[in-house]
């Protein structure tokens, strides 16, 4: 057995190295860890190890093998090796010096050095998994922040867009009321008024009508911090003093409204949820401005609409005034002046009729013969004549009797033709008059009145016809109505839609007033009747005139 055979033993690889730096003796395990080994020379080349040497030339300096060789006591190193195979193997290399001999033990501390490898990288995977998950919890934080921004501006843009649309101050209030709903996951949400005589509010726009019209008051400190402007955001088990108590405490977010430092309302959300206001502020800030001023400019159009259609209104009262007195201007000064007529036709007619009735008597005492036959003659004509003329003046009395001016009943086909009795010197030998009268029960309605409208259409009918025509005149009495139609064949309407205009007329400069139809227009509408029209340019036109019975 040789000296250093006891070497085989060790787990470690051994090589033992004289002073002349030659290899005397190699291990098993030297043998089987370095199968490449060809001399020390090469050996130590493949061998590096951390150390800060001198500027040198030679590079045997940087040799861990040449170090152990040289130093005069125990020397010890960590080393690394790269085999053939360019792996990299690391030992702790220990020289022991005994007589002329240096023994090189390489203990392996490949796995280890490789564990501690692993787990420094472990380690630094580990760090950066955690500045990776501070970045995400950091991202999801930004991302929340983001999406809570956006929620908000969403909020904001959503009502901007409402006010922008709608000037309707129910709708722009009830879409708000929904939007804080959503956005703060709201169960209750309503607008209350500020009432300046009760120094309380009144609930005007909710999601549930029994509280509508509610009076309601908050303790001191919130009804402060209302005053002062501020968005409050408390936990409570009440909305306001006199509600009934929720089953589980709830956050109210109360939103004041301002107009220019004048306090019209609140808003009040109440919600399940936890909410920041620090979070919600500044949006909640920017809804209470807009829709500060969105509820005074929907109160000005309000009070403008309703100021435009009283004056429509009452510019329509003033048409309707005027119209009505200078018609009845127009009759009071017919109704005179046929009563003078009257009275001045009465006089010689009674005088005429007296001398014929003694001229009639007077004849029954001269002896027949030829001038008694021409006298008899004489005195029928005479006598007809006398009877148109009385008929002529009873038609006119009718026609304007003043005195009826409270609804009663008539014979409307006895009306027409008194009416058409009235302008038979307008159609004779010229126009042919066409009755389709209908069995009619008796009319309630203002005679007076409706023989004016009869008036104005068969004169106008009359005027439309040039030369030689029809008028046709149709009266029925359909489910509880009273239809009269008078259709003519003359020249028609050019703009049919203007005719019941006061002061549109067809006729030439001084002929017409334009104030017939209109008028007539109103007397059917005091019946609570309807007149309409049809026509056609050179072929006529056709009034209907619908009133209802009773």
């Amino acid at each position: 057995m040789g000296k250093f055979d006891l070497f085989n033993k060790f787990n470690s690889a051994v090589i033992v190295l004289n002073n002349d730096s030659e290899t005397v003796f190699r291990n098993c395990v030297f043998k089987r860890v370095f199968p490449d080994f060809e001399n020390i020379k090469k050996f130590s080349h493949k061998l590096n190890y951390n150390v800060c040497a001198l500027v040198s030339n030679d590079v045997m300096v940087h040799s861990p093998i040449a170090q152990a060789l040289k130093s005069k006591e125990d020397f010890s190193a960590h080393v690394s090796y790269q085999n053939s195979g360019n792996a990299f193997l690391y030992y702790d290399l220990n020289a022991v010096k005994k007589g002329t001999y240096t023994i090189l033990f390489f203990t392996d501390v490949t796995a280890k050095i490789n564990l501690e490898k692993a787990l420094e990288k472990s380690l630094n995977f580990q760090k950066k998994i955690e500045v990776l998950e501070d970045e995400n919890k950091n991202m999801a934080k930004i991302k929340r922040q983001a999406q809570s921004q956006a929620m908000k501006l969403l909020l904001l843009n959503n009502i901007s867009n409402i006010i922008r649309e709608s000037i309707d101050k129910s709708v722009i209030l009830k879409s708000a009321l929904n939007e804080l709903a959503q956005m703060f996951g709201a169960f209750r949400t309503y607008y209350a008024a500020y009432s300046d005589t009760k120094k309380n509010f009144i609930i005007q726009e909710t999601f549930e009508k029994k509280d509508k019209n509610k009076e309601i008051i908050f303790d001191k400190n919130t009804t402060a911090m209302i005053n002062e402007g501020r968005v409050s955001c408390q936990t409570c088990i009440k909305e306001y003093q006199d509600a009934k108590p929720f089953r589980e405490i709830v956050q109210r977010i109360i939103l004041p409204i301002y107009h220019l430092n004048k306090l019209l309302g609140i808003i009040v959300v109440s919600t399940k949820q936890k909410i920041k206001l620090d979070d919600t502020l500044e949006v909640l800030e920017g809804v209470s401005s807009q829709l500060g001023n969105a509820i005074i400019q929907a109160d000005l159009y309000k009070k403008n609409a309703q100021m435009v259609k009283d004056l429509t209104k009452a510019l329509e009262e003033l048409k309707d005034t005027q119209l009505k007195l200078i018609n009845s201007e127009k009759m009071a000064s017919l109704g005179q002046l046929v009563a003078g007529v009257a009275h001045e036709i009465n006089t010689p007619v009674a005088s005429i009729k007296s001398n014929n009735e003694i001229i009639k008597k007077l004849i029954t005492l001269m002896p027949e013969g030829e001038t008694t036959d021409l006298l008899k003659e004489v005195n029928e004509i005479d006598t007809e004549a006398i009877a148109r003329i009385n008929r002529l003046v009873v038609s006119l009395r009718k026609f304007v009797r003043l005195d009826e001016a409270d609804l009663q009943e008539a014979d409307i086909n006895k009306e027409i033709d008194l009416t058409l009795d009235l302008i038979r010197h307008e159609t004779k030998n010229r126009i042919e008059i066409i009755k389709n009268y209908g069995k009619l029960p008796p009319v309630k309605c203002y005679p007076n009145m409706l023989n004016q409208v009869f008036m104005n259409i068969l004169v106008n009918a009359v005027h439309a016809i040039k030369g030689e025509g029809k008028i046709s005149i149709d009266t029925s009495y359909k489910n509880n109505n009273l239809i009269v139609k008078i259709k003519d064949t003359g020249c028609g309407i050019k703009e049919p839609d203007k005719i019941f205009f006061a002061g549109y007329t067809t006729k030439s400069s001084g002929v017409g007033t334009g104030l017939g139809l209109a008028i007539s227009q109103k007397i059917i509408e005091k019946h609570n009747g309807k007149i309409e029209v049809k026509t056609k340019l050179n072929k006529g036109s056709e009034f209907c005139i619908t009133i209802p019975g009773g």
